[in-house]
């Protein structure tokens, strides 16, 4: 990859790179994709669980589960693609997440590259606990809204719907668990330190509670307490590392300095 002077990159390598990135995140989303098609019936019946027995009900015959239905000529085919997709993007999330990182990574030295590697490692399983945790809220969540709905009426939700819903509740708390990496992996490359990220922890508190408000697809005080609660755990955690690790980079400047 050519560099101008100083190392830094020209704009249109900047473009390229970044096209590059994109391409090779969407082939990772298309071929993972191909495994959510496949997969697709024990997908959506592990998915409905949280409203009704989706198995069940297709060995009975039945043409409806609990309160879910599909609509329309096409919507059997649009929801297996929307499945197969959505599925692709959030197995892949760490995967592209590592794509924009490694989009930063290029002006970094050496030691930071490797630092920064640690990212995809770090990511995989705190995504795969955020989406966890949101897989099992989703009885609870679903539940308490249900719960609204009026007893002389009937609540119909179109299966592509629901299942729209819980793949962005999945994806959502996956992403939101991420926040950690990003902040621990900023100060291991040394953009930012420890006092910086404790500091504004009335702003980032806010920030937190704001972020599970606005973005939450459920609207409900549980679901946004049992996202911001462990968001606010792991920032202050975070911090704490950071801390950790500055005081363990100044003694080493500090000793190199000495010799």
């Amino acid at each position: 990859m050519s560099t101008s002077i100083g190392g830094r990159m020209p704009l249109l390598e900047h473009l390229r790179e970044f096209r590059r990135r994109v391409v090779i995140s969407a082939i990772a989303i298309l071929v993972v994709s191909v495994g959510g098609w496949i997969f697709y019936n024990p997908i959506i019946n592990t998915l409905a669980k949280p409203v009704c027995d989706l198995s069940q009900a297709q060995q009975q015959g039945l043409t409806h589960c609990g309160s879910l239905y599909i609509n329309g000529v096409l919507g059997p085919l649009n929801l297996q693609i929307k499945v197969a997709l959505l599925v692709g993007v959030i197995v892949c999330a760490p995967f592209w997440l590592f794509q924009i990182w490694s989009f930063i990574s290029p002006g970094l030295h050496r030691k930071e590259k490797r630092n920064s590697a640690l990212f995809l490692f770090a990511a995989t399983p705190f995504f795969a606990g955020g989406a966890y945790l949101g897989y099992t809220i989703l009885p609870i969540a679903v539940k308490v809204l249900f719960g609204f709905t009026p007893n002389s009426l009937s609540n119909l939700v179109k299966f592509d719907d629901y299942l729209d819903f819980v793949l962005r509740v999945i994806l959502l708390f996956g992403l939101a668990f991420e926040l950690p990496v990003f902040l621990i992996s900023l100060n291991l490359i040394g953009l930012v330190s420890g006092r910086a990220i404790l500091k504004p922890w009335r702003l980032w508190v806010f920030a937190i509670v704001f972020f599970t408000a606005a973005f939450s697809p459920t609207g409900d005080p549980l679901t946004m307490a049992l996202l911001a609660v462990p968001l606010c755990a792991f920032y202050f955690l975070a911090g704490a590392i950071a801390l950790f690790v500055d005081r363990r980079r100044f003694k080493k400047s500090s000793f190199a300095m000495e010799t």
